[in-house]
C-alpha cells in the first residue's frame, strides 16, 4: 500500500507541474499551440526523452481538449494520463472519462514517430473515438486512422493497410489489431506486408481483453479437413449414455470422462472389441468431443443457434461480454459435434494456418498499458504476466451510489420472483433500470415476465448487439427498462436522464453473481457516474453457476435437504455465514480462472517460439535480408549430402527412381558407365540435374526478371504448408492433452516434448518440400506478365 501511495504522490507532483503551465498554454494562439508538435519532434531528435517533454506536452493537449472538444481534462484525467504513459493501468472509474484522459498518453508517444495504438473492445467504439478525438490530434499535427472500412462490404487492400499503419495514431480492436498480425505474416511478398514494428499500445477495458479474453485464441482457418460422418452416429450413442454410470461430469472442473461400463455400452453400440485401441482412435475422439459438447457448452448461454442466409447455424458467445463470437470456431471437431447435438448443419472443419492469444500479442509490443475500472482485484496478475502495476485514480467527485447487500435465496425462482418485486417497485417510482444477467437464456426469461407484468423494456444480448450503444446511452431516461448480458455497454456512457438524480439515480438490479469479482464491479459501475446518485443490488440463489461450481459442500447440501428432501428452510437466507458464501465461491472461481490462464501461457509459449522463428525466417525471405541465391545454395548442399548419407543406391534403378521423386520428372537415364558404388560420381550426377533442372527455370524467368521471385515463393510456399500442419497439430494436442489433468504425468511437459519433437519433424520436412518446390516445380509466364507456378 504505502508503494502505492508512493506512486500515487509521484503522479501527483507532475500534475501540480503541469497545471502551472495552464495559463502559459492559454495564452498561445491556434498556430503556436498546434506549433508545438514540431517543437516537440525537434527537442526529441536533439536527445531529449519523452519523459523530459511530459510536462509541457500533457499542458499542450489538455488546452488542445479544451478547444477543439470544449472539454478541459480533470486533474483526475491527467493523473490517469500519467499512469498510462508509464506502463501501467490506470483505474478510474465508471464515467470518469478515460477516452479523453488517453489523449494525453497517446499525444506524448505519438511524438516518438515509432506509432501508437490504442485498442477498443469493439468497432464501435474504436470508430467513435477516433472520429472524436482525431479532431484534437489533426488540429495538433499528428495523423489518426482505423484499420478497418467504415463499409463491412469493402475490403482494404494492402497498400491500404501500410498507409493506415504508417499514421502516427491508431485506433483499432483487440480482435481487429489480432487478425491484422496473423495475415501479415501469410503474406508472399513484400508488397502484400503491411504492419509496422509493435511500438506502444493502450489497452481500453484492458482487464477484458488480457483476462477474460486471454484463452480465445485468434484463429485464421484455412484448407477443410475432410469432413467425418461420425458425428451423427455419435451423438445417437451419446443420447445413450447415463451420467454417473456411463461417465462422470465435473462440472467446477469442467472435466468429463467415459467410466468403464461408459466404455464397454460404446463398444456395444459401435460393434467394436477395444474403442482405445488404434484403429478404432478416430471413434474415441469423436466420442470425446461428443461428450463434451453435451456436458460442457449450453445453448443460450455459450452458443446460440441463429437463422442464416439458408438455413440455421451455430454462433459462439464470448462468456464475459456476452456479445456474438462471429467468424470464431471451435477447433478440432468440438464445433460440429455441438452442431450435431443440436441438429443444425455441419460446418466444415478446418484446419487452423495461424494462431496466437491475446495474450502472446500484446506481449510483442515494446511498451504496454491499460485503463479500465475494475483492474485493483487483478493487480498481481498484471504484475506477474505483463510488468503493469494497477493505480487506483480517486474519482473527480464523491461517489454517491449505494450498494446493498446481496438478497440469497435457495432456488431460482424465489430468487427470480423476489429481483422482480423489486423492479416493480423502482418501475413505478420512476426510476431507470438496468437488469442484468448471465445469459441470453436469462435475459429471454425476464423479458418474458416483464412483458407479463406489462413493462415496456429494451434487450440486449447477443440476438441484437448491433444497437448496443444506443440502447445503454438511453437507459438512463426515466423509467427506461434494460435488461443486459454481464458487460454490455462497457465504453458507453450512461447520462441521466431530466427528474432521475431526484430519484434517487439508475437501478442496477444483478439477478446473480458473475464468476469474477471484476465482473460484478463493472456492473455496479454502470450507475453512480461521477458522483451522480444510484444504487445496485443483487439477487442470488444457491443454484446459480458460480455457487453451483465453487460454492462449499455444505451448501450443495443445504440445497439438497431443501429441494429434495423438502425440509423446511427459509425463502431468504440471511446471516454472515451467507453473505460470505458469494464472495468465497468468486475467490474460488477466479483462482481457477488465472490458474487456467497460467496453463494457457505456458502453452503459449511453445508455440510463441515456434511462431517467431517461422515468421523471422519468412521475413528475412521476403524483405532480402536473407541472400536469397546462398539460402538456395545450401538448401541444395544439404540435400545431396543427406541423399548421399541415407540412401543406398544400389542400383542405377534405384537412382533413377530417386531423381524422378525429388529432383527431375524428365530425367531420362542414369548413365550406363556411372559406377554404383563411387559416392563421388553419384553426386556429380545429382548436382549436375539439379543445376539443369534451375536453369530451365532460370532460362524461362530471367527475361522478366523473375528467378528471385519465383525462389522465394518455392522456399515460402515449403515454410507455410509445413507451417499450417504444424499449428494444426499443436492445437490438436493442446485439446487432447488439455484432458489429462488428472493423469499422472504433467501435461505441460508433455505437450513441450511433443511440440519439440513435432517441430524438428516440420523443420525437416520443410527442407524436403523446399527442394521439390525448387526443382519438380513448372513455371510459365502468364499474357498479364506475371509468375505462373505449379508446384508438386
Amino acid at each position: 500500500m504505502w508503494n502505492k501511495n508512493r506512486q500515487l504522490s509521484k503522479v501527483k507532483k507532475i500534475l501540480h507541474q503541469i497545471n502551472l503551465k495552464k495559463e502559459e498554454m492559454a495564452s498561445l494562439t491556434d498556430d503556436e499551440l498546434a506549433g508545438k508538435t514540431q517543437e516537440f519532434k525537434d527537442r526529441i531528435a536533439a536527445g531529449e526523452s519523452l519523459d523530459d517533454l511530459l510536462v509541457e506536452a500533457f499542458a499542450v493537449v489538455r488546452e488542445a481538449d479544451k478547444r477543439i472538444l470544449g472539454m478541459f481534462p480533470y486533474d483526475v484525467q491527467v493523473m490517469g494520463g500519467i499512469v498510462i504513459h508509464q506502463g501501467n493501468v490506470a483505474e478510474m472509474n465508471t464515467g470518469e472519462g478515460k477516452t479523453l484522459t488517453a489523449t494525453m498518453p497517446v499525444y506524448l508517444n505519438a511524438l516518438s514517430g515509432k506509432g501508437v495504438m490504442l485498442v477498443t473492445t469493439n468497432d464501435y467504439l474504436a470508430k467513435r473515438d477516433a472520429e472524436e478525438m482525431g479532431q484534437v490530434y489533426e488540429f495538433l499535427g499528428l495523423t489518426i486512422r482505423i484499420p478497418f472500412s467504415e463499409d463491412d462490404d469493402e475490403e482494404l487492400t494492402p497498400e491500404d493497410k501500410r498507409e493506415i499503419y504508417n499514421s502516427d495514431i491508431i485506433y483499432t480492436t483487440h480482435s481487429g489489431l489480432g487478425f491484422d498480425y496473423l495475415i501479415d505474416n501469410l503474406a508472399s511478398s513484400e508488397d502484400k506486408k503491411y504492419m509496422p514494428e509493435f511500438n506502444f499500445v493502450i489497452i481500453d477495458e484492458v482487464d477484458s481483453v488480457l483476462l477474460d479474453s486471454a484463452q480465445t485464441p485468434l484463429v485464421i482457418s484455412g484448407s477443410p479437413r475432410v469432413q467425418s460422418n461420425f458425428y451423427g452416429i455419435i451423438d445417437t450413442l451419446m443420447t445413450t449414455l447415463v451420467e454417473g454410470q456411463d461417465y462422470i461430469f465435473k462440472e467446477e472442473k469442467k472435466e468429463v470422462w467415459l467410466t468403464t461400463k461408459g466404455a464397454q455400452t460404446a463398444e456395444s453400440f459401435l460393434g467394436i472389441d477395444n474403442l482405445y485401441s488404434e484403429e478404432h482412435g478416430v471413434l474415441a475422439r469423436h466420442l470425446t468431443f461428443a461428450l463434451r459438447a453435451h456436458t460442457l457448452f449450453k445453448r443460450d448461454k455459450d452458443y446460440i443457434i441463429r437463422k442464416g442466409e439458408k438455413e440455421e447455424e451455430l454462433v459462439l458467445v464470448d462468456q464475459s461480454t456476452g456479445r456474438l463470437l462471429e467468424m470464431t470456431k471451435l477447433q478440432g471437431g468440438l464445433h460440429q459435434a455441438i452442431e450435431a447435438k443440436e441438429h443444425v448443419p455441419l460446418s466444415e472443419e478446418t484446419r487452423a494456418m495461424a494462431s496466437i492469444t491475446y495474450q502472446s500479442l500484446f506481449k510483442k509490443f515494446k511498451k504496454i498499458s491499460g485503463m479500465t475500472g475494475t483492474g485493483k482485484v487483478a493487480e498481481k496478475e498484471f504484475l506477474e504476466t505483463y510488468g503493469m502495476s494497477v493505480i487506483r485514480i480517486p474519482t473527480n467527485r464523491p461517489n454517491q451510489r449505494i450498494d446493498y447487500p446481496d438478497n440469497l435465496y435457495v432456488t431460482l425462482p424465489e430468487k427470480v420472483y423476489a429481483s422482480l418485486a423489486e423492479i416493480k417497485y423502482y418501475h413505478e417510482k420512476g426510476n431507470p433500470l438496468l437488469i442484468f444477467v448471465g445469459s441470453v437464456e436469462m435475459s429471454e426469461l425476464y423479458s418474458s415476465l416483464l412483458l407479463r407484468e406489462g413493462i415496456a423494456h429494451n434487450v440486449l444480448n447477443a440476438h441484437n448487439a448491433a444497437r448496443e450503444a444506443q440502447m445503454i446511452a438511453e437507459s438512463g431516461r426515466m423509467g427506461a427498462v434494460t435488461v443486459a448480458t454481464s458487460m454490455a455497454g462497457r465504453g458507453t456512457d450512461i447520462k441521466l436522464g431530466p427528474g432521475v438524480a431526484e430519484l434517487g439515480g439508475l437501478v442496477v438490479i444483478g439477478t446473480e453473481r458473475m464468476d469474477s469479482k471484476r465482473i460484478d464491479l463493472q456492473i455496479r459501475g454502470r450507475s453512480g457516474r461521477q458522483g451522480d446518485p444510484g444504487l445496485s443490488k443483487f439477487f442470488v440463489s444457491l443454484e446459480d453457476d458460480v455457487i453451483k461450481k465453487y460454492g462449499p459442500s455444505w451448501v450443495h447440501k443445504m440445497y439438497k435437504d431443501y429441494t429434495v428432501n423438502k425440509q423446511i428452510s427459509p425463502e431468504l437466507l440471511e446471516g454472515r455465514r451467507y453473505r460470505k458464501l458469494v464472495e468465497k465461491a468468486q475467490k474460488a472461481s477466479d483462482s481457477a480462472a488465472r490458474s487456467s490462464r497460467r496453463q494457457t501461457l505456458e502453452y503459449a509459449e511453445s508455440m510463441n517460439i515456434q511462431r517467431e522463428m517461422v515468421y523471422s525466417q519468412r521475413n528475412r525471405l521476403i524483405d532480402g535480408t536473407e541472400d536469397l541465391d546462398g539460402f538456395v545454395v545450401d538448401v541444395l548442399d544439404e540435400f545431396i549430402k543427406k541423399s548421399l548419407s541415407e540412401e543406398a543406391f544400389e542400383s542405377r534403378e534405384e537412382l533413377y527412381h530417386f531423381i524422378v521423386k525429388n529432383i527431375s520428372f524428365l530425367y531420362h537415364a542414369v548413365p550406363r558407365e556411372l559406377d554404383m558404388t563411387d559416392k563421388e560420381a553419384i553426386r556429380r550426377v545429382l548436382e549436375t540435374t539439379i543445376q539443369k533442372s534451375l536453369q530451365e527455370k532460370r532460362t524461362i524467368l530471367e527475361t522478366h526478371d523473375f528467378f528471385s521471385d519465383f525462389q522465394r515463393l518455392a522456399l515460402l510456399k515449403a515454410i507455410d504448408d509445413n507451417w499450417v500442419e504444424q499449428v494444426d497439430s499443436l492445437q490438436q494436442l493442446s485439446l487432447a492433452i488439455g484432458g489429462q489433468s488428472a493423469a499422472q504425468k504433467n501435461p505441460i511437459v508433455e505437450y513441450y516434448q511433443e511440440a519439440y519433437h513435432g517441430f524438428e519433424e516440420m523443420k525437416r520436412q520443410v527442407k524436403k518440400d523446399m527442394v521439390r518446390n525448387l526443382l519438380l516445380s513448372r513455371v510459365d509466364i502468364s499474357p498479364d506478365g506475371e509468375i505462373m507456378a505449379y508446384f508438386p
